[in-house]
């Protein structure tokens, strides 16, 4: 869980809390307290014009947050909300790699169920193709075929490092900041969307819940006895 405040391009706070291993991620219990925190940082209310919010694909529970969290605070607070897609945020980060120079960038998120979220941009920033889920060697295929080999990070990445080192992909020792996706940068990227009404923020996630697939599978189960 990340949040951040920025204006003109410039950070004026950031705050990341790790999930602990093993546990739930954060967003129910520390979510608001860490955005009163930052905003507090920044100078107060008074100096915050647009909220952003990472739509994904991700975790489910943690779009529907922070989602949620935006909207309510949108909502509540009369101020325009920006959803930019968190593959792009990531993307934007990798930009930022000086081995990310005058060539692709590939954004790889993990999605578990040994499949990735990824999305590859040009290096101009413009997105070439998805957001998509594939499962690794999918995904390596798509790699391999690409005219220039691309700077690929993300915590999919790193995941199915061999895998893509094995298409062609340059993949960032596992402690680059590269794999991060961070708040700073969905921040940045929302200062040149245009704003939208609460309601009009929607997740991106690519593929039903777990709890939506394990249903579907016990009434197939049922079905077939």
């Amino acid at each position: 869980m990340a949040v951040a405040v920025t204006r003109g391009g410039d950070r004026l706070s950031e705050r990341l809390l790790p999930a602990r291993p093993g546990s739930r991620p954060r967003h129910a219990t520390e979510l608001l307290g860490e955005i009163e925190r930052a905003v507090g940082d920044a100078g107060g209310w008074d100096r915050i014009d647009l909220l952003a919010v990472g739509v994904g694909p991700g975790s489910f529970t943690g779009l529907r947050i922070g989602i949620a969290t935006a909207r309510a605070l949108a909502q509540g607070l009369a101020m325009p909300v920006a959803g930019v897609p968190s593959l792009d945020a990531l993307a934007r980060g990798i930009a930022q790699r000086p081995a990310a120079r005058d060539r692709p960038r590939l954004a790889v998120i993990d999605a578990r169920r040994s499949e990735v979220f990824a999305a590859l941009h040009g290096p101009a920033g413009e997105r070439e193709w998805g957001p998509l889920v594939a499962a690794p060697a999918e995904l390596a295929d798509r790699v391999a075929s690409l005219p220039v080999a691309p700077l690929a990070a993300g915590d999919g990445a790193v995941r199915f490092r061999r895998d893509l080192e094995g298409a062609g992909a340059e993949v960032p020792a596992d402690e680059d900041v590269g794999h991060r996706l961070s708040a700073r940068q969905v921040c940045l990227l929302a200062e040149d969307l245009a704003p939208s009404a609460p309601h009009e923020i929607k997740p991106i996630y690519l593929r039903p819940p777990d709890a939506q697939i394990w249903r579907q599978r016990v009434r197939g189960q049922r079905h077939g006895r």
